[in-house]
């Protein structure tokens, strides 16, 4: 007569409640991603009411995207410790206050501290989690879903666009905050929604007709629980604090260089939407057609981004998302290059189109490399970090740019620096990506598909592959499974000796 207890992981169901889950990363998405851009049609007012240049103005947008990456690791901790759907919750609280407190400030530190810095903090405390809520949902069709998630941002920012201008038409732009700020309250909503996936517990007997329940109930209890029980209850509570925050990541080359191409990718992405309603506007267009721009690349991206998630699942694409990814990059750097010369409102219609594929195939894919590279056990800690790498970019890139604008009034040179910089994230990444495959490939003799160091011979991305390129990390995960194999063993033996 045998018995032993096993916990049993819950598969990704790629389906059931994953499509609410979805639904609300959609909502989230596109509030974190098209609120710093949106609220750009603002910024004439504010300069006007508060006396001050656009490199000012443009801090707010930088400082909350800031926070947005900034906090991932704060994100990351509060997650791991306390599950995605507090954080959320609390996260749509503060992003809603934020603009609500904006709508009363008089000076633009008071707009730096409340729109940028409280509302990016609460935006951050959602879009971290329902990435993490998605990933941990969806496994076979997580490329669509990356894609239709990501579709959040060209929806909501071809909506909070206009919507935007409409409100600042007709409550000022006090008012217009205000109710941005109720809108924002849909983030509570969305963390509601967020579901967990717990594991189970399940308890197999052999040789006996006993109900194993009751078997387990002759073990020494202890307040409720098992002796055996609570020694591995403390064990795994000291590794979950271990864990708040993985930095074994940096440990993987993968990472290393998809972190180094996401720093040079957020100098130059976020520029070109943050300046063109303005730029538009000096060139004489009228207020609402320049609020259109952003519209069109909207309604491009809609489509871009899932049907690059689509493409990107192809058994054919997966393994080399990697490539995938350095090619839509190097598409929106050479956008951004060729439209510099333009120079009329249908020259700027038409780099949107262009901008919108492009923008579209960066935003499906960048999180699926990243969970393709890690796994869904680290992509939390992984999240947090890149963000928090990428938050430099964006203090250095938007502000800049808008001080060039101040500097020099034109805007030529903006769309060329932005577009170089995704250039070189582009080779970057394809030259890094190559490199690592042949190094590991020059080794000797190693089995086909993995390097002699454990790293696999595909590009970097590559969920398919049976090897995961972080083999230290993947040493010490092994490592941990077989203590946790041990103690079950040992409880297993206990309640057999029991049971007779």
């Amino acid at each position: 007569m045998g018995f032993h207890d096993e916990r049993v992981l819950v598969k990704p169901p790629d389906g059931g409640w994953g499509w609410m889950v979805l639904l609300s990363c959609f909502i989230i998405t596109g509030f974190s991603y098209a609120f710093p851009k949106a609220i750009s049609v603002y910024f004439k007012e504010l300069m006007k009411d508060f006396q001050v240049g656009y490199s000012d103005t443009a801090w707010i947008s930088s400082i909350m995207l800031a926070m947005l990456y900034g906090t991932g690791p704060v994100s990351s901790i509060l997650v791991n410790k306390f599950g995605c759907r507090p954080v959320m919750l609390i996260g749509g609280l503060l992003a809603s206050a934020g603009m609500v407190l904006a709508s009363f400030t008089t000076n633009i530190l008071e707009l730096y501290l409340t729109a940028g810095v409280v509302t990016g903090l609460g935006l951050a405390l959602n879009f971290q989690p329902s990435l993490i809520m998605l990933g941990s949902y969806f496994d076979k069709r997580r490329p669509l879903a990356n894609g239709l998630a990501a579709a959040g941002s060209p929806v909501f920012l071809s909506a909070l666009s206009p919507l935007g201008q409409v409100l600042q038409d007709r409550f000022g732009w006090r008012g217009g905050f205000l109710i941005m700020g109720g809108l924002l309250l849909n983030c509570c909503t969305c963390g509601a929604i967020m579901r967990p996936l717990e594991s189970r517990r399940r308890v197999l007997a052999s040789g006996t007709s006993r109900d194993p329940r009751e078997l387990r109930e002759m073990l020494p209890m202890k307040e409720g629980r098992t002796a055996e029980e609570e020694r591995v209850g403390k064990n795994k509570v000291k590794k979950q604090k271990k864990k708040l925050l993985d930095f074994s990541v940096f440990r993987d080359r993968a990472f290393v260089i998809y972190t180094v191409t996401k720093f040079i990718t957020v100098l130059g992405l976020f520029v070109p939407t943050i300046l063109l309603v303005n730029y538009a506007k000096d060139m004489g267009v009228p207020d609402r057609e320049a609020a259109f721009l952003l519209s069109i690349i909207g309604f491009i991206d809609i489509f871009a981004r899932p049907t690059c998630g689509v493409i990107a699942g192809l058994k054919w694409v997966r393994p080399k998302v990697s490539y995938f990814f350095s090619i839509a990059l190097l598409f929106n750097g050479l956008t951004d290059v060729c439209s510099a010369k333009a120079s009329s409102y249908m020259g700027l219609v038409v780099f949107c189109v262009f901008f919108g594929v492009s923008y579209g195939m960066v935003g499906a894919l960048q999180f699926e490399v990243l969970m393709g590279i890690v796994g869904s056990q680290k992509f939390s800690s992984a999240l947090g970090l890149v963000l928090l790498i990428e938050a430099f970019a964006v203090l250095i890139g938007p502000p800049s740019a808008g001080r060039l604008v101040d500097a020099f009034k034109n805007y030529e040179l903006i769309f060329y620096m932005a577009g170089s910089e995704l250039i070189a994230a582009a080779v970057f990444l394809c030259v890094a990506s190559f490199c690592c495959i042949s190094r590991d490939q020059r080794t000797a003799d190693p089995p086909p598909g993995v390097g002699s160091d454990g790293e696999a011979a595909y590009p970097l991305g590559d969920s398919s592959n049976p090897c995961p390129a972080n083999s230290d990390a993947q040493m010490m995960d092994e490592g941990e499974v077989l203590q946790e194999e041990e103690m079950r063993l040992n409880l297993d033996h206990k309640v057999e000796r029991e049971s007779f």
